[in-house]
């Protein structure tokens, strides 16, 4: 009984009535709008203390030059070592193209000095085979019998054969027989010897008209020249 009294007495208290002033009532404070504020390099750095001296521009300055001579100075060597590679290059090339002539300058002219050396045989094969009158191989219609030797007809005929398959087996292997006088060439001294010079009427100067040796080319090169007569009018 005496607590619940209490309590009863205490209630009203705890109450706030509806006609309260005003001044009772919470006030919530207004938060005010601030003006934005725009923040600069300059400024920023001024604020944080970091302000940039000129003794640092000058270093930055420095490292920035310092960097673009060591950037020229390797640009520099990359443009060096470029020309030494492709000069490299065209070496090796050269070299493989040189390789490759002298191969093949061996391989054409592998016969030179065996094929000189049979030339000797040819000329006097080709001598045998002038130095018999044509009388003596003429037919029997064309000479009278007492003239006309069958064997030597025979003999001959055998070696005219023989020089044909001579001059066929080395023209095989790129040797070849020319003789300037029948060809009726001018007087080449890369390819022809002038043995003798002569007038020769209804002839131009400087032809060949009498070839007295026979030359030789191995695969477009002279092996022996041809030993000439050459016409030289006064």
């Amino acid at each position: 009984m005496i607590q619940r009294t209490l309590f009863r007495a205490a209630r009203p208290l705890s109450r706030v009535p509806p006609t309260a002033s005003p001044a009772f009532r919470p006030v919530v404070p207004r938060l005010a709008t601030a003006t934005p504020r725009r923040f600069y390099a300059d400024a920023a750095a001024k604020e944080a203390g970091t302000e940039t001296s000129p003794e640092a521009s000058a270093q930055s300055a420095e490292e920035t030059l310092g960097l673009k001579k060591a950037l020229e100075a390797k640009t520099k060597e990359c443009m060096e070592l470029k020309d030494k590679y492709l000069r490299a290059i065209a070496d090796y090339r050269n070299l493989q193209d040189r390789t490759k002539r002298e191969a093949q300058a061996a391989k054409d002219f592998a016969l030179q000095k065996f094929a000189r050396d049979l030339l000797s045989s040819l000329d006097n094969l080709e001598a045998g085979l002038t130095s018999v009158p044509t009388t003596k191989l003429a037919s029997h219609d064309a000479a009278p019998v007492e003239e006309i030797h069958a064997d030597l007809v025979n003999l001959h005929k055998g070696l005219q054969l023989t020089e044909k398959v001579l001059l066929d087996t080395l023209k095989r292997h790129g040797v070849s027989r020319f003789d300037p006088a029948a060809e009726g060439v001018k007087f080449d001294p890369n390819r022809h010897e002038a043995v003798f010079h002569t007038p020769v009427k209804d002839k131009e100067d400087g032809v060949v008209f009498h070839t007295q040796q026979k030359g030789y080319l191995l695969n477009g090169r002279v092996l022996r020249a041809a030993q000439v007569g050459v016409v030289k009018n006064p």
